[in-house]
């Protein structure tokens, strides 16, 4: 009678490590998303920092209406390289004006006898026409009247002097980096895990995983921690080539930026599992990302500071995840504080991470 074999001795199996090396592979298998992932950041920040990149500051249109001393003035004023001035009549210069293709109108009065003020032997006298609502019309008016009352042997009282600043950290581009690095952990949490997880959901893969010998929270936990691997490079991707292109320093330590980075992707991680526990559809998960994302592209800071906004929404602007994590990379990045400094900041990004993974635990569904 022939024996039983013995059994094949029992071999471990680690839920957690083999969904992360799944999912690892499945995304190096998809161009698209290797694209999406590293590729688009870097294109952003080449395109918007040309845009916003620094440049001469750009002369100032001025009108001079037509009358005696037209001539003199718009020499005395086109003498410099900062402004830019054309005669015309009056009305010319009104109709200009309001459409925007200056930013003043210089008016020289003349006296009844036809004369201008300087020439009849009176201090020179000078009519602004200008926009008060446009800023660059206040500007210009200032501008030009230190000109001329220069011109008139105006003398300051105090003795000033001007010193340009060009330094690395000042820039639109340098305030703009840390903005595109949150809202690619933003973006790549929710789309990265919950568009994807809807989309096993739909293909029934979820049901295949669910029998296999795991927990629900290798599962999801799984799903974050390969998102951490992803973004991971793409952080270092993104700083190397904004200090390769445009000179982007970090005042502060790159371990601080490191960790924030983590803590982001954690947090947003947590959101998009939360989102996509109970949805069933793409088109479901898609209005809600959008719905959830469109906040923090309004308020959040990415492109512009969240202090343009009235003091009566700062409440709801600082509680939006992505602002704590924006306010911490630019203090380091910018400010070179410490990660110490940012603790307010960390407690919000982890309670927000902490609590959507524990309640995506609880309300996640396979089907």
């Amino acid at each position: 009678m022939n024996e039983t074999p013995p059994l094949a001795p029992a071999r471990h199996y680690w839920p957690l490590a083999q969904l992360v090396l799944a999912r690892l592979r499945e995304f190096w298998r998809e161009p698209e998303a290797v694209f999406w992932v590293y590729g688009f950041p870097v294109i952003m920040t080449v395109v918007l920092g040309l845009a916003f990149r620094n440049k001469p500051a750009e002369r100032v249109h001025i009108d001079v209406a037509e009358g005696p001393a037209a001539k003199s003035v718009a020499a005395l004023l086109s003498g410099g390289e900062r402004f830019e001035v054309e005669i015309h009549d009056l009305d010319a210069c009104r109709r200009r004006l309001r459409t925007g293709k200056v930013e003043l109108v210089v008016v020289v009065p003349t006296s009844p006898a036809g004369r201008s003020s300087a020439a009849s032997g009176d201090p020179p006298r000078y009519d602004y026409l200008l926009v008060r609502s446009r800023p660059e019309s206040r500007l210009a008016r200032d501008e030009v009247d230190r000109v001329l009352q220069r011109e008139a042997k105006r003398t300051d009282a105090a003795e000033v002097r001007d010193e340009e600043v060009e330094e690395p950290g000042g820039r639109y581009i340098d305030f703009l980096v840390p903005g595109l690095l949150g809202m690619g952990l933003m973006g790549g949490g929710l789309w990265g895990v919950g568009f994807v997880t809807v989309d096993m959901r739909i293909r029934k893969l979820l049901k295949r995983f669910l029998a296999t010998p795991m927990r629900r929270a290798d599962f999801l936990a799984a799903l974050m921690i390969s998102r951490l691997v992803f973004m991971v490079p793409e952080v270092l991707i993104l700083l190397l080539f904004a200090r390769l292109a445009f000179g982007v320093t970090i005042a502060g330590s790159l371990g601080a930026v490191v960790v924030l980075i983590l803590v982001g992707a954690f947090t947003f991680a947590g959101i998009g599992l939360l989102v996509a526990s109970r949805a069933r559809t793409l088109e479901a998960v898609s209005g809600l990302m959008n719905l959830i994302m469109l906040p923090m592209w309004l308020f959040s800071g990415v492109f512009f500071s969240s202090e343009r906004f009235p003091d009566w929404m700062q409440g709801f602007i600082q509680v939006l995840p992505l602002t704590p994590l924006l306010n911490a990379l630019r203090a380091v990045m910018l400010d070179g504080l410490p990660l110490t400094s940012q603790w307010v900041e960390l407690a919000l990004l982890a309670g927000w991470g902490l609590i959507t993974f524990v309640l995506a635990l609880r309300w996640f569904r396979w089907s």
